[in-house]
């Protein structure tokens, strides 16, 4: 009976670590690694198949077996070579070598060392006391030639290689770096630097050292990662085999940076709000509703952190701001994820000219520290950052999409609606129809024509001026317009980025305006569970099925008196998706929530 075997394992205690009985037929596989020196070859011998006729329903079912059979083979080698790294650990053990380091000195980063030594000719090695250096990083690459061996470093700056020569080596290091080092294990090394001939700035090992083992096998380097779910779930696998994910995160921490920077520069105070509610406010959003066993009672993950902000100002704080978590329990897309980053910023004594002023610093300071130019590129549209930036009114923008004018239609909401449909009626899809009808005022009507029609061609950057005051129930009253309010949102790419108003602080029509939420929101409940009566999975994806409540101590708040104040809250996830030209919102963020996993 033949085998399945091993070949060319350089380490004794492993090399007879498979027999598999099979027959015949002799089938070459690729080496799971074959980078690594630990094995060569794999041979496999198997018992020949009778010939199947290629019909179209064999080639189906013969593709369904071959893509089982690639999952099972995929599980497989993956195990093997688990079994093969697990047997090294014990292997390092029984040689008095710990496989869990629990430190190492470095003296520089893989780059630090690439700048220093930049002028370094080929072939010339540096051997001053000075040039003694040491580094650890991960192994992402390795060959063997005899008595030397290459290794690919990287660390968190970057990659350098690792020089090994059999002679420098002491003892028997370099036997065991050839038998017990894999790619994706974590090592630390010691040398002088050495350029090669090929022009490689290297590391001259004296000594090295396996400080972290890695049991399982990176993705193939020619491929990568490439399995889109896989790399949101396995984000630190993402981040070893594609590097440039990682530098998405770089970009997304100095983008804040530059944010904290922008708005404290000018006085602005960071301050902490609960996470935890009594009452989700401050957004008309579904919350996440989790309860309290020793209080014994329901709280809400925060949907805003816009009323308690609002509380400081209350309390004498003119400057404040957070950047925060949001949850909201909504729809997944590539621009939604339930739990985001927003900042909100509250300046007393202010309008929202003055947020439209600090949202054009933010971006700009923001582009210019990642790109250092205001022109960046966003999916193949070249995006122009120079202030200022345009700023005109929603009835302006819809009546140049559309040629209505809303400000002309009057006030009879069945005649406006059979203006707009006759007007749009062709463009329009039936879901659009569908939501222009159910439309339960005029501001509502403007609103969803400019949503259905103008704000996916607002792809530089503008700000949508002054919205009807139904869908704002927090913003101030139009100083000369009825029926608006003193409200922006900034738009770029067709996506919302920042939302703005003078703040209402008359706590008597803030009560008012949030009552009525209150209300037009149950009547929209009421309607749903009528609608989806005796089916309950469709009432529980009812968008209106939960609880609105009305925060009471913030209207308590606004009773002792909140200075006149602006407000603004940007959506920190969609800046960085533009500024690292990232298409969902899913690869800006390390750890997005996905489904589970069948």
């Amino acid at each position: 009976m033949d085998a399945l075997k091993l070949w060319s394992l350089s380490s004794q205690p492993l090399k007879h670590l498979f027999r598999v009985a099979s027959s015949t037929t002799t089938t070459t596989l690729r080496r799971p690694f074959s980078h690594s020196s630990s094995y060569s070859r794999v041979v496999l011998r198997c018992c020949s198949s009778t010939s199947i006729s290629t019909t179209p329903a064999n080639a189906a079912r013969a593709g369904a077996r071959n893509r089982r059979a690639s999952t099972s083979s995929s599980t497989s080698d993956r195990d093997a070579v688990r079994a093969i790294r697990l047997k090294k650990v014990e292997e390092l053990r029984s040689k008095g070598l710990e496989p869990y380091a629990y430190g190492w000195e470095r003296t520089h980063t893989a780059n630090q060392l690439q700048d220093i030594y930049k002028d370094l000719a080929d072939g010339e090695e540096a051997k001053a006391e000075r040039d003694a250096v040491s580094i650890a990083g991960r192994i992402v690459a390795r060959r063997a030639f005899g008595k030397l061996a290459f290794l690919t470093l990287r660390d968190d700056s970057g990659t350098i290689q690792l020089y090994c020569e059999k002679e420098r080596l002491a003892d028997e290091q370099f036997d065991q770096l050839k038998a017990l080092v894999d790619i994706g294990d974590i090592v630390g090394a010691s040398g002088s630097i050495k350029r090669t001939e090929k022009g490689e700035l290297s590391i001259y090992v004296n000594s090295f050292a396996i400080l972290t083992k890695s049991l399982l096998p990176l993705p193939d380097k020619y491929h990568g990662l490439t399995d889109v779910d896989k790399r949101y779930r396995q984000r630190y696998v993402d981040m070893i085999a594609n590097p440039e994910v990682a530098d998405v995160f770089r970009k997304r921490a100095k983008i804040i940076s530059e944010i904290r920077k922008a708005v404290e520069s000018v006085g602005f105070v960071e301050v902490e709000t609960p996470v935890l509610q009594g009452a989700a406010g401050g957004a008309e959003a579904r919350p996440f509703v989790t309860h309290h066993n020793s209080l014994g009672r329901d709280l809400y993950l925060r949907i805003a952190t816009e009323l308690h902000l609002k509380r400081m100002l209350v309390g004498g704080f003119e400057k404040v701001y957070e950047i925060g978590r949001i949850f909201r329990n909504e729809g997944i897309s590539t621009r939604h994820n339930p739990e985001f980053t927003t900042i909100e910023m509250y300046e007393a004594y202010s309008d929202y000219e003055s947020m439209m002023n600090m949202a054009e610093e933010i971006v700009t300071r923001c582009a210019l520290a990642v790109h250092g130019t205001l022109t960046v590129d966003y999916q193949g549209v070249e995006i122009h950052l120079e202030r200022p930036w345009r700023r005109e009114t929603m009835h302006n923008l819809v009546k140049e999409s559309t040629e209505i004018d809303f400000g002309e239609l009057g006030n009879d909401l069945k005649v406006v609606k059979e203006v707009t449909l006759k007007t749009l009626g062709a463009d329009l899809d039936h879901k659009d129809k569908v939501s222009i009808e159910a439309c339960t005022s005029i501001g509502h009507l403007l609103n969803e024509v400019f949503e259905i029609v103008v704000e996916p061609k607002l792809l530089q950057p503008t700000f949508v001026l002054d919205y009807p005051i139904e869908i704002s129930p927090l913003a101030k009253p139009h100083r000369r317009n009825a029926g608006l309010t003193e409200r922006f949102e900034l738009f770029i790419c067709g996506r919302e980025l920042a939302n703005a108003f003078s703040e209402l602080t008359d706590p008597m029509d803030q009560r008012g305006r949030l009552e009525e939420q209150v209300r037009q929101h149950n009547e929209k409940k009421a309607a749903g569970i009528s609608e989806t009566d005796g089916a309950d999975d469709k009432r529980k994806e009812n968008d209106d099925s939960y609880e609105v409540t009305l925060d009471d101590d913030f209207l308590t708040a606004l009773e002792y008196g909140m200075p006149p104040a602006s407000g603004m809250g940007l959506g920190i996830d969609r800046l960085v998706m533009l500024l690292t030209n990232s298409a969902s919102i899913r690869d800006v963020i390390a750890f997005p929530v996905l489904k589970v996993q069948q």
